[in-house]
């Protein structure tokens, strides 16, 4: 029976507690009670609008970065993400992609040893950017879906990792040290609970030997063809996303 190895990466995104939002000057309160209290032209997307960057959300940028052991890049640029969806009013997100503000980080973690995991693992962080919240979706015991602007461009970081994990529960720990550090620099509260942190995981199984991780991308070996990889999007817990992964972990390798 051939043996398989999980590949696991986390994509993580943090609310900054910025006065203001991410490219105008409404206030940055997404857990106002008032719906679409704090809103105007530019977190609404209204043509002819002109964003301007927070600068208070930049410097938090950099902060996380070196944190996290990250280069900060001397210049960075900011990108649209086009696609089309209700919690998006512009029909695109302002965020980054090949130019981030930090890259190629570490984070150590440290177990009591279990079986089946390390005592020490050391995950790579590929990337720190920054980008602005879309607004939250409402939905309704009669069918019907609402949207709270008041979420709209906030600042909100994403933490790309290498996929260094091996399995759900230090994919866990990660989140967890993630949080402790983000409310010791102060710059958000990371509630999971809240939606201010949210944790995605990316997740593939491959044949033990096939493959090579270098520089943080999986390089297959000759004649071997990665199997597919699955996304689980918006776990709002850490069990959870213990859980998940090693749900996924367990039910692809029964696939293949």
């Amino acid at each position: 029976m051939k043996k398989y190895t999980p590949i696991i990466g986390m994509e993580v995104h943090v609310e900054l507690n910025t006065n203001s939002k991410m490219f105008c000057a409404c206030k940055a309160e997404p857990d106002s009670k008032q719906a679409n209290e704090h809103i105007c032209p530019i977190c609404l997307g209204h043509p002819g609008t002109l964003p301007v960057p927070n600068k208070q959300a930049i410097e938090w940028t950099v902060k996380i970065g070196k944190a996290l052991g990250c280069n900060i890049q001397k210049v960075s640029k900011f990108d649209r993400k086009h696609y089309f969806y209700p919690d998006l009013p512009k029909g695109y997100q302002i965020s980054q992609y090949d130019e981030p503000i930090a890259e190629k980080g570490k984070m150590r973690l440290e177990f009591i040893l279990e079986e089946n995991t390390r005592d020490v693992a050391e995950i790579g962080i590929t990337r720190a950017h920054l980008e602005e919240d879309t607004a939250k979706l409402l939905h309704h015991s009669d069918g019907s879906t609402l949207a709270d602007f008041n979420r709209s461009s906030i600042p909100l970081v994403e933490i790309v990792t290498d996929p260094d994990f091996l399995n759900g529960l230090e994919a866990r720990t990660y989140c967890q040290e993630l949080q402790v550090l983000m409310r010791y620099l102060g710059v958000s509260d990371a509630e999971m609970e809240k939606g201010h942190m949210r944790c995605e995981a990316n997740i593939s199984v491959q044949e033990t030997g096939s493959f090579d991780i270098i520089d943080g991308i999986v390089q297959p070996r000759e004649g071997y063809t990665l199997n597919n990889k699955v996304e689980v999007k918006n776990i709002n817990s850490f069990k959870a996303v213990e859980k998940a992964i090693d749900f996924e972990i367990q039910r692809q390798t029964q696939l293949l």
